[in-house]
């Protein structure tokens, strides 16, 4: 497939990176300069609406360290395991109002940016002994917003302080089915953060990707990064306050079968044995008194300095990489102890930037900031497009078949309109030709526009069937000498946003229902 490897004009995004203060020794060394906003994880509120931070944890010596880089700095309150008790604080009015007071009063006592809510699942149980209403917790999260902005406007000012909200991948639940309108929600708060992996994993029959880019139509978890902005851009939620989940970690669980076998399919019978994962890894205890046991978390400093990946796209030896075209993301096989792997690597995360930049949204959200080896991945987040030119220096061709060359994709493409000229678009993977009637095609990753020149969709073909895309707003789909475009549809000269490129960006169907 034909790439391009682009001179990029960069934006500074939002960065908001989470300090889990049960890790604080792993946090030595972080460059906070790198963030915009740090998150200290996680407040664990009461049923009496007070909550407990990790006492450990020197605030005020934390706040000037990260502050002195010039990032913010936000208490995180709730979490997966910290957020049982919130749907029924908010339904009891005493409780509401003082776990109100008390976020207020906590941020005015340690001089803190505001706050950042991590209750996940509104109108769901996530973990399972979590507390839910169907159909009076998302409700009743707005109409707790709503005065929590109020009293930070009356002790603060006006826009002083932040809220922020650690989001899943559909909008909130009422009555087991996801919102069609969050937009009032987007008028109290600042950024939601969405949760764009933990997608697949050890729960499902089959291996599959933790954070992929675009889900692959009929295999796996039918979510996705792509899916997970649509669905809240499409309930009203503003592009511009969102922040694009990325997971500086990957999971490992244990097949029943030898995937090299059927070399390059993601999706193969896993049991139900989690292996040990990374060096850190241990046995934990489940809050809800389930299985205990290994979490297969794999940080990807340790991928690197454990020596599974000897630089970031090659991997030692018993070991197989392979990069999945459809889901954007690499995986790791090793055929002696039948562990697979899930993760992302510099080149997934630069896909996943450059799409959520052609989408518009505000920038990135990390969990964790320890898990980076030498900012690899943080410093693929800041190559963050913007509007400006755009340099074709070369090509280079990633064929998505098991890889240990070390051949890494560095192309990108802009995603605000721009004064360069036509021929300095983005160019993208060859005008497929084996698309049929029927919906199926022959060549994986091959593209083709669904109507040349009048239509902002393309077909992708994925693992034999036809996938419809889009490029971004206000562009429409060319092919020209062989090659695809996004390009604006007043024929203006002007860089694609989201130009297509078949390693780095594509934009996802629905999920299915």
């Amino acid at each position: 497939m034909l790439l391009s490897m682009s001179t990029l004009v960069l934006s500074d995004p939002v960065v908001v990176g989470y300090y889990a203060s049960w890790k604080q020794q792993q946090t030595v060394g972080v460059d906070f300069s790198k963030y915009t906003h740090i998150n200290l994880a996680f407040g664990i509120p009461n049923a009496d609406g007070t909550f407990v931070f990790d006492e450990t944890l020197a605030i005020p010596e934390t706040v000037s360290t990260i502050r002195a880089k010039g990032a913010k700095v936000l208490v995180a309150i709730g979490g997966w395991s910290g957020s049982s008790l919130i749907s029924t604080i908010l339904k009891d009015e005493t409780a509401n109002a003082n776990f109100m007071t008390n976020i207020v009063n906590y941020v005015k006592a340690n001089d803190l940016d505001g706050v950042d809510l991590d209750w996940e699942y509104p109108g769901k149980a996530g973990a399972k002994c979590n507390k839910f209403d169907e159909a009076n917790d998302t409700p009743n999260y707005l109409i707790f917003l709503q005065g929590l902005k109020a009293a930070f406007a009356k002790e603060f000012g006006e826009g002083k302080k932040l809220i922020t909200m650690a989001v899943y991948i559909m909008p909130f639940y009422i009555n087991g089915v996801p919102s069609t309108d969050v937009s009032e929600f987007a008028k109290v708060v600042d950024y939601a953060h969405l949760m764009q992996y933990d997608i697949n994993g050890a729960w499902l029959k089959n291996t599959g990707p933790n954070a992929p880019l675009n889900f692959a139509p009929g295999l796996g978890t039918q979510f996705s990064f792509a899916s997970a902005i649509d669905a809240w851009t499409g309930a009203g939620w503003p592009a511009g306050q969102l922040t694009a989940g990325m997971a500086f970690y990957g999971r490992a669980t244990t097949t029943s079968v030898d995937m090299t076998l059927d070399a390059g399919n993601m999706y193969q019978a896993q049991t139900d044995i989690i292996p040990q994962g990374d060096s850190e890894d241990a046995q934990w205890a489940d809050v809800c008194d389930e299985k205990d046991g290994m979490s297969g978390q794999w940080q990807y400093k340790h991928l690197r300095d454990q020596g599974v990946l000897t630089d970031p796209s090659t991997a030692a030896a018993p070991m197989i990489r392979t990069w999945d075209n459809a889901t954007m993301t690499p995986w790791l096989f090793n055929p002696e102890t039948k562990m697979f792997i899930s993760y992302d690597d510099p080149e997934s995360i630069q896909a996943k930037v450059e799409y959520a930049a052609s989408k518009g949204l505000a920038g990135a959200m990390v969990w964790s900031i320890y898990m980076d080896y030498e900012n690899e991945l943080l410093d693929t987040i800041h190559k963050w497009p913007a509007s400006g030119s755009t340099d074709n220096t070369g090509n280079t061709d990633n064929t998505g078949n098991t890889d240990n060359t070390g051949d890494t994709n560095e192309s990108s493409d802009n995603n605000e309109s721009s004064d360069i000229s036509e021929e300095d678009n983005i160019k993208a993977a060859s005008v497929g030709g084996s698309f049929n009637s029927d919906g199926s095609c022959s060549t994986d990753g091959e593209m083709t526009c669904k109507d040349n020149g009048n239509s902002n969709a393309y077909y992708v073909c994925v693992y034999g069937g036809k996938v419809e895309m889009s490029c971004g707003p206000g562009t429409v789909c060319t092919e020209s000498d062989g090659s695809i475009f996004c390009n604006w549809a007043d024929g203006e000269d002007g860089a694609a946003e989201g130009g297509i490129d078949s390693e780095s960006d594509s934009t996802s169907s629905e999920p299915a229902k």
